[in-house]
């Protein structure tokens, strides 16, 4: 794994100084902390960090072709490219390295931009092709490894793998995007169709970018999505069948590595599946890892365990408590924008935890985005039917009205918050999934913002981005157009965008089996009653791995990495939370109603409100705003 920055010029080939683009890659040292190296020519700078994982000593970067027409810089693994270099080979193309970079160059000088279509893996690069005049970025199908970039005003174009890179480029003028805010306090992320620093973007999931020297810059290109418009012949059985072959094709091929390798292990369902196929291929006991928390109601510790027995595995366990919270400075930090995830605290911990043993960590991240896992997306399954049942005149009229004067219950499981699925019903299938997605709904985040931030939003509305993925989605059934939405939106925007900063804050590289495109594509064409059944998702999943695991794993229910902040705000850190109604850094930017933020962390500390979300969110938005514009 590593990080990748560098400068094209678009309208002449005007010289670029090394050092600005060493400047570039400095602040993203912990992406590549085993060798940096830039390369330059007329109108073109390409940097590189390196964390060396397969052919340690043999593949430096960037990497030229033989005749130096063509050179690379790349973050990322492929994990087909022994199968690739012996058709290359076999083509006529000859290697000097025996590691995965080289087969990058070679497929793109066979194929051109068709070549992304064979690599398997996860990947962010930059490739000049000094023939054919161009800068080529390109980006994994699932947004695994991030890619940003931005127009400057000397008619270049940089790029780097974080933002931080960019702000090293002395001509980025960093202006706040109050757009990014919005979409921000909806989600509790920025989105990849928009950035906190005004300007830049971020190369989309499964998307190319073409540079020419003295052409327009084009959209991205997309070169992949997923597609559930098409469905499998099979019984469940053999569907059950065929995902174990995928499954286990997926973890084998990521454990391919000339350094030590691991897991992630939480005790839930997806990362115990790793575990159990990692432990089925290897020969020595699997190195795994989990992170507990000091409450009891969110530890699963315990069936972490279990797992740890049942296979053997070289287990480690470490503990999360609230003095946690002094992390909050370091993740800000590896993130830039605002991140409010919580549970990027324990994703870090474990992170750290297994880096102390190994260099490349296996996840379970992804199998609740393709087999509809989330209990959101359940619930969705759910309210699909009823809003087929129910005409539009009695669900806007009736139930949208009775929804508001139903009491709020924040406390209660979803299925018994009658105001929420109310007011679900009553709207559309994509607006109803959009508010359960997120974290911050629109009429709250109306009241944050004062009358001058309202008028700089316009009709900017963060759910806008939900409605149109779902209604453009190649699908067939409703649940297909949540879970391609999650795929194209929260996947890469929350999931990925965590699990990469966090691994790479400590020199991790972290794999994630489950995102295997051949798995995606198949659990795509599945009908929704192998993937949701009896109020449960991911049920195909389950069937197949009940030959490995336990009862009490695949069917107990879902915890999720759940951080628990809410608790916090009301014991150990409740003078912090109390700090937000007096933020300077808040109150300077001239965005919000103080007097919200008072009466929001007031009505959680008193347990009236569960606000633990909207505090953190806030505590990392202030970070953010402080380190990029010194607010």
């Amino acid at each position: 794994m590593c990080g990748i920055a560098g400068i094209y010029h678009l309208e002449t080939a005007k010289p670029v100084d090394p050092a600005r683009v060493r400047a570039m890659l400095q602040p993203m040292q912990h992406r590549g902390p085993d060798g940096s190296g830039e390369w330059t020519a007329p109108g073109v700078g390409l940097g590189h960090l390196r964390l060396s994982i397969i052919d340690i000593e043999g593949s430096p970067q960037p990497m030229a072709s033989d005749d130096e027409i063509v050179t690379l810089t790349y973050n990322g693994e492929i994990y087909n490219f022994r199968e690739l270099r012996a058709e290359l080979e076999d083509r006529g193309h000859r290697f000097r390295t025996t590691g995965d970079t080289e087969v990058i160059i070679a497929a793109w000088r066979q194929w051109g931009p068709d070549c992304l279509s064979r690599l398997n893996g996860m990947f962010a690069f930059a490739l000049h092709d000094h023939q054919r005049g161009c800068l080529f970025l390109a980006r994994d199908r699932l947004g695994v490894k991030p890619l940003h970039h931005v127009r400057l005003s000397d008619g270049s174009v940089a790029f780097a793998s974080e933002l931080k890179g960019l702000l090293r480029n002395p001509l980025l003028r960093q202006e706040a995007n109050l757009t990014a805010i919005e979409d921000f306090l909806a989600f509790g992320y920025v989105p990849d169709d928009n950035c906190l620093v005004a300007g830049v973007e971020k190369l989309p999931a499964g998307h190319y970018l073409m540079l020419e020297r003295g052409k327009p810059v084009p959209a991205p290109t997309r070169w992949w999505a997923p597609d559930f418009s098409k469905r499998v012949r099979a019984s469940e059985g053999e569907a059950a069948e065929h995902l174990i072959h995928l499954m286990r094709a997926a973890v084998t091929d990521r454990m391919v590595a000339d350094v030590p390798l691991g897991a992630f292990l939480s005790g839930g369902v997806d990362s115990s599946a790793v575990v159990a196929l990692m432990a089925e291929a290897s020969a020595k006991a699997v190195k795994t890892c989990t992170i507990g928390f000091d409450q009891a109601a969110l530890d699963e510790t315990q069936y972490a365990q279990m797992i740890a027995e049942r296979f053997a595995t070289d287990h480690r366990t470490r503990t999360v408590s609230a003095g946690d919270f002094g992390l909050v400075d370091t993740i800000a930090d590896h993130f830039d924008e605002p991140f409010a995830d919580a549970s990027a605290l324990p994703t870090y911990r474990v992170c750290e935890l297994a880096r102390e043993e190994v260099t490349v960590a296996l996840s379970g991240d992804g199998a609740d985005e393709a087999f509809a896992g989330y209990r959101r997306l359940v619930f969705q399954h759910q309210e699909e039917k009823l809003r087929g049942m129910i005409p539009g005149f009695m669900r806007r009229g009736v139930l949208g009205p009775l929804s508001r004067i139903w009491p709020q219950m924040d406390w209660a499981p979803r299925p018994l918050r009658a105001r929420a699925t109310l007011a679900s019903l009553s709207k559309s299938g994509a607006e109803g999934y959009a508010e359960a997605v997120g974290v911050t709904g629109l009429q709250q985040r109306s009241r944050l913002f004062n009358d001058a931030a309202h008028r700089a939003l316009g009709d900017h509305v963060a759910e806008t981005r939900y409605w149109k993925a779902m209604a453009e989605a190649p699908a067939r059934e409703p649940l297909d157009r949540a879970q391609y939405a999650d795929l194209m939106i929260w996947l890469p925007g929350d999931i990925l965008t965590k699990t990469d900063r966090m691994s790479m804050a400590v020199g991790l590289e972290a794999r994630e089996p489950l995102l295997d495109y051949r798995l995606i594509e198949f659990a795509a064409s599945l009908p929704a009653s192998m993937r949701v059944k009896r109020g449960t998702g991911k049920a195909i999943m389950k069937q197949a791995m009940e030959r490995y695991l336990p009862h009490d794993i695949l069917y107990r229910p879902k915890m999720g990495f759940v951080t628990p902040v809410s608790q916090w705000f009301r014991g150990p850190l409740v003078e912090a939370a109390k700090g937000l109604a007096t933020s300077s850094t808040l109150a300077r930017s001239g965005w919000f109603d103080m007097a919200e933020i008072e009466r929001i962390v007031a009505a959680h500390q008193s347990g009236r409100r569960d606000h633990g979300r909207l505090i953190w969110q806030f505590f990392m938005l202030e970070k953010s705003l402080a380190k990029l514009f010194g607010i």
